[in-house]
């Protein structure tokens, strides 16, 4: 699914979902949230949607899952494509693409860190 048809609020919901951590800090789900986009308000609008659907719960600072065990199979989630990149988090020149499937679409490209940060692996 090309970016322009890609929904980032669904993405970065999807993403909140699959996180591998038991919390995180605002500032560490905005770490994550801006793989999606960089826009201020569809960030607040990802978060505010994952806390109205009950996908994660907000307080005190912190960003909880709600949805536990729904975490991302490396073996069949994550594509990995050799070519030209620039990771999306971090911005480096890579040439093994990480790219994460989710049923709103496709995230990525990352290097291998830069995945496992992202999914609240590391």
């Amino acid at each position: 699914m090309p970016d322009d048809e890609r929904d980032p609020v669904e993405l970065g919901v999807e993403l909140l979902a699959h996180l591998e951590a038991a919390s995180l800090s605002v500032a560490e789900a905005m770490d994550r949230i801006e793989t999606v986009t960089t826009n201020p308000g569809v960030q607040r609008e990802i978060l505010d949607t994952a806390a109205m659907r009950g996908v994660i719960d907000r307080e005190d600072g912190l960003v909880r899952p709600r949805s536990g065990g729904t975490y991302v199979s490396f073996e069949s989630d994550v594509v990995v494509r050799e070519g030209e990149f620039a990771c999306e988090r971090c911005g480096a020149s890579i040439s093994t693409g990480h790219f994460v499937q989710f049923d709103g679409g496709e995230l990525g490209p990352f290097g291998s860190t830069c995945v496992r940060k992202v999914l609240g692996r590391e």
